[in-house]
């Protein structure tokens, strides 16, 4: 590919008024419309003074920026260009925004919580964000983690060096996703970021799993890494009518139960370099699993332990003196546990360790989100940079629910990928008739996939009233 005029022969000016750069926009913000987005802000958001005037259309700015690519304030100037106001109304100036999220207060922010969970509710109306399922045994899986979001000088507030030795601020999300759909965030918290990782995940597991109970009948299970096991988040979760499948820490009473388990327990399991013998049926692999009964928290009182099963997977530990020739006497293992309540029935030794490995999902959420709207906090307050956060995840999810519309070909695609196919998308608008109509490129690549998310929106179902 190269250019077909010289340097000099080519010029550029920026005057075409009826031009677009995120054509997609039109039917994303269809989807927002149909979904609800400005009318539950209006009626469950009530920010003060003249900067909390008309809360759904700031709140519907600041979310269609971030679909479209911004991950600042003043990235939301993208909304005012070219042709944007014949095609859009009201689309607010940056520092407009910016002084309306410094407005907010925590109780706002909760506000907005509110908000972004009734909205993902109204999303998975217009799109199936949870595939629905009529098998009894099928689970969703409600995954929950934490991360940190860097920051640089002193001017953010509760920013500080956590667990990472990165300062930042710290993000608890949990998210729900199925075999067949790709997750979305259904709660979500900012926190100072020295908070140790388990602060405030009980409220957290609880709120997601309410929010989850308007989305799929099918049980829940909570699944997380060792620094949520303990009695308030496992509790929570138990309470709320799920199971949970938490990593636990290697404490004394994990490893007696480890050294309990005899030699035949093992089973080889599809891991990493496995190799299956068609001959017999089974794994080659040098990782095994095995488990065994174990009750959670018998420090406490009774009504509080936690009967389940702990299953343990073990991966061979070499031994450094083996790459001098020296061999070992016997082999020497390195064991992963995790504590989880499921029936046996349901899911056995092997099952269970393979469905508490895909946790691992949520690692992709928290990198999409950084690539896109959390690259940075964008205010020094930190109640601002909270609803930052929130307005990030209804983004998020509501990009997610338009590429579902779509087909199965962008379902799983990450947020980056719907936004090159579907969202920037330049676009000449023209009049005629009274009717706007939007030029796209000829022959766009994905003009297919565009067009059944634009034709699904003119049309959608009647929004429920919450």
């Amino acid at each position: 590919m190269q250019l077909c005029h010289t340097s000099r022969a080519t010029s550029a000016v920026f005057d075409d008024p009826n031009l677009v750069s995120s054509a997609g926009l039109v039917p994303v913000l269809a989807l927002a419309r149909s979904a609800g987005l400005g009318e539950l802000t209006q009626q469950h958001l009530t920010v003060p003074t003249d900067k909390g005037a008309n809360a759904g259309l700031k709140v519907t700015s600041l979310v269609a920026g971030m679909v479209a690519g911004a991950d600042s304030i003043d990235d939301m100037a993208l909304l005012r260009h070219g042709g944007m106001g014949r095609v859009f109304a009201n689309a607010y100036a940056p520092s407009t925004l910016g002084s309306f999220l410094r407005t907010f207060s925590f109780g706002h922010v909760r506000q907005l919580d509110a908000v972004a969970s009734r909205f993902l509710t109204r999303l998975a109306v217009q799109a199936p964000l949870v595939a629905p399922t009529t098998d009894p045994s099928v689970r969703v899986m409600v995954d929950i983690d934490d991360t940190i979001i860097e920051v640089h000088g002193y001017a953010k507030q509760g920013s500080g060096y956590g667990y990472s030795g990165v300062r930042g601020l710290n993000a608890l999300l949990a998210t729900v996703s199925t075999s067949n759909s790709a997750p979305v965030v259904v709660a979500q918290r900012l926190r100072k970021g020295s908070c140790g990782s388990p602060r405030g995940a009980a409220r957290l597991v609880a709120d997601a799993l309410k929010t989850i109970g308007s989305l799929s009948s099918a049980t829940s299970l909570v699944r997380a890494d060792s620094a949520f096991y303990g009695h308030p988040t496992v509790g929570a979760a138990i309470r709320a009518g799920a199971d949970v499948s938490v990593t636990v820490r290697m404490d004394p009473k994990v490893k007696a139960a480890i050294a309990s388990i005899g030699d035949d327990a093992w089973t080889p399991i599809e891991y990493t370099d496995a190799v299956f013998d068609e001959q017999t049926q089974t794994w080659v692999s040098r990782a095994e699993v095995a488990e065994i009964g174990f009750t959670a928290f018998t420090s406490k009182k009774l009504a509080e332990q936690v009967p389940g099963r702990l299953v343990v997977r073990r991966i061979p530990d070499l031994n450094p003196a083996g790459k001098n020739g020296q061999p070992t006497l016997f082999d020497t293992w390195r064991f992963h546990a995790f504590f989880t309540t499921t029936d046996p029935a349901a899911a056995d030794t092997v099952a269970a360790d393979k469905t508490h490995r895909g946790h691992a999902i949520i690692e992709q959420v928290h990198a999409d989100l950084k690539h896109s709207a959390l690259a940075h906090l964008p205010s020094g307050k930190f109640t601002a940079n909270a609803a930052w956060l929130v307005l990030a995840v209804m983004a998020f999810n509501l990009t997610r629910a338009a590429a579902l519309l779509t087909g199965p070909a962008l379902a799983k695609a990450t947020t980056a990928t719907i936004r090159r196919k579907l969202i920037t998308v330049p676009a000449r608008v023209a009049s005629s008739a009274r009717r706007v109509t939007l030029h796209l490129p000829a022959a766009w690549p994905w003009e297919t996939a565009w067009t059944a998310l634009f034709d699904r929106v003119s049309d959608p179902p009647a929004a429920i009233a919450s």
